[in-house]
């Protein structure tokens, strides 16, 4: 194998590295002879191809010239002196300075990073690469004795590109911050550079930023969903609920006053619809006093924000807090979205007024109450399920147990992956890549990121029949768009694999007729 060195990012013409499909970590069966190639995508030079390939910031803005290309360099030096500066970085300066700091270079963390393993180990794909390239920078502007011991990195456009790019082969999950025996977050300073490029010189995938934060900000939902589209949607929902089990629900929406204001990931009411029918059909059932929001924000808690961009997070978090308090409920409870948990729940902490600093709650702990006293049936979920643990939700915030006690109230043939719990594998898609779907982006999340999450999930169901049906419950949209585009792409459906939320499973063992779609 090739070994790449940090100054090879400012000198190596053409790509990094030749990432190639067999040399890909293998697949358990049935994929354990699969031949797989990378998509003939012809990507044009505008594009920055030159670490794997692949490309994730789909912008044309390679430097055409040598003005363009100080240019470039001024803008991404203003942008680290930002990054480091307590009045332009408050949110996370102290973590990132420590994490910068104190790296002994022990490389712990490489055998915990399933994009890492994933890929034959690709070096590059190292939790401690970009953050050694970044350190390498920042000792060459500094001449101190760090760059002497620890050397330094030529900073010129080849690196600035390539870092940029590199910045999006992580997915940010923390697995590595895990086990690092000092706890050094290098997902937090791979989070750090793309801010760095989205703040300073506008860079980050569309789907991100143009199609993500911005269209938000600006239409209040990051799928486009208008409030009389969502009024419209809401009375189908009323029908289909009718529908599929008998029973005339009216879902509350804009009701002031009410205990909770549930919040979900917009992207359900339009591609999931089951998850959200599912929370209406428990809360009814558990009597519980809460309502919807039809007004752009109070009906769709993504943030896509935390991915890169402080100043846009606080604004739609901030936009979120105000629907809640206009409705004057007592508290927001966040729908099965992880990111959504780690926005709202954790990062907002840091950003929020404090008298606007309402209680949040998962919505993972609040059906575990009310699974308690709910009556259910488990034997309707008599079929093999396995949970995936939503990194967010899990290694952020800590809920680990409350979704391990439903699934084994309900779910009779309840079997875990290994490792499970806050030492999970991410699913492939965090950290924004389960979106970025332009170019030839899928084949990495695909076939590398979200690798290793496919292959637990084969190896949790090895005992089985092939063919027979089998689910994998994730509690986060998010997971649930990776694992939908991954079983697609690997056709396991034809194996029995299929994929849930949390509450259509407990639906399911609620209601007379099955309510799962395999």
């Amino acid at each position: 194998m090739e070994r790449i060195k940090l100054s090879d990012l400012a000198e190596k013409e053409g790509k990094l590295v030749e990432i190639k499909p067999d040399e890909l970590m293998k697949l358990p069966k049935p994929y354990e002879e699969i031949s797989e190639k990378f998509s003939e995508l012809q990507i044009g030079e505008e594009y920055v191809s030159e670490v794997d390939r692949f490309v994730a910031i789909d912008l044309e803005w390679k430097p055409k010239n040598e003005e363009e290309e100080k240019e470039l360099l001024a803008k991404f030096l203003s942008g680290l002196k930002k990054l480091l500066d307590k009045e332009a970085n408050w949110t996370f300066l102290y973590p990132l300075l420590l994490s910068l700091d104190y790296c002994t270079r022990c490389k712990s963390c490489s055998s915990a990073c399933h994009v890492y393993l994933a890929s034959g180990k690709k070096e590059i794909y190292r939790p401690t690469f970009r953050a050694e390239v970044l350190r390498r920078i920042l000792n060459g502007i500094r001449g101190n004795f760090r760059a002497k011991f620890f050397g330094e990195l030529s900073l010129n456009a080849k690196v600035v590109l390539r870092l940029a790019e590199l910045a999006y082969r992580c997915n940010l999950c923390r697995r590595c911050t895990q086990f690092c025996p000092i706890g050094v977050d290098n997902a937090l300073i791979t989070r750090e550079i793309r801010k760095l490029f989205a703040q300073e010189l506008g860079i980050a995938p569309k789907a991100l930023h143009a199609q993500g934060t911005l269209k938000q900000l600006h239409t209040g939902s990051s799928t486009g969903l208008k409030p009389e589209g969502f009024r419209d949607l809401i009375l189908f929902l009323e029908e289909e609920i009718l529908e599929r089990t008998g029973k005339r629900i009216q879902i509350p929406v804009d009701k002031k006053g009410s205990e909770i204001l549930l919040i979900h990931n917009a992207g359900d009411y339009l591609s999931r619809p089951e998850n959200v029918i599912a929370y209406a059909l428990i809360f009814e059932e558990a009597g519980l006093d809460w309502t919807l929001s039809s007004e752009t924000f109070g009906y769709d808690v993504v943030n896509y924000g935390v991915w890169f961009d402080d100043v846009q997070l606080a604004r739609i978090a901030l936009r979120h807090v105000e629907i809640a308090r206009k409705l004057e409920v007592n508290k927001i409870v966040i729908g099965e979205c992880g990111h959504a948990h780690k926005a709202l729940i954790a990062v907002a902490d840091r950003l929020l007024p404090e008298d606007y600093r309402i209680p949040r709650e998962s919505s993972i702990n609040l059906l575990w109450k009310l699974t308690k006293k709910l009556n259910l049936d488990p034997s309707k979920n008599d079929f093999p399920v396995t949970l995936h643990d939503p990194c967010n939700i899990v290694r952020n915030l800590g809920i680990v147990e409350p979704q391990r006690k439903i699934l084994q109230k309900i779910c009779p043939q309840f079997r875990e992956m290994d490792p499970s719990g806050v030492y999970n594998y991410c699913c492939g898609g965090g950290g924004g890549l389960a979106i970025i779907n332009s170019l030839n982006f899928p084949d990495f999340r695909n076939k590398i990121s979200a690798r290793l999450k496919f292959s637990q999930i084969l190896r949790a169901f090895q005992d089985l029949e092939l063919t027979q049906k089998k689910f994998v419950c994730a509690p986060c949209s998010n997971c649930r768009s990776t694992l939908r585009d991954l079983f697609e792409h690997y056709n396991a459906k034809k194996f029995g694999l299929g994929y849930c939320s949390l509450s259509e499973l407990i639906a399911n063992s609620m209601v007379e007729h099955d309510f799962l779609e395999f």
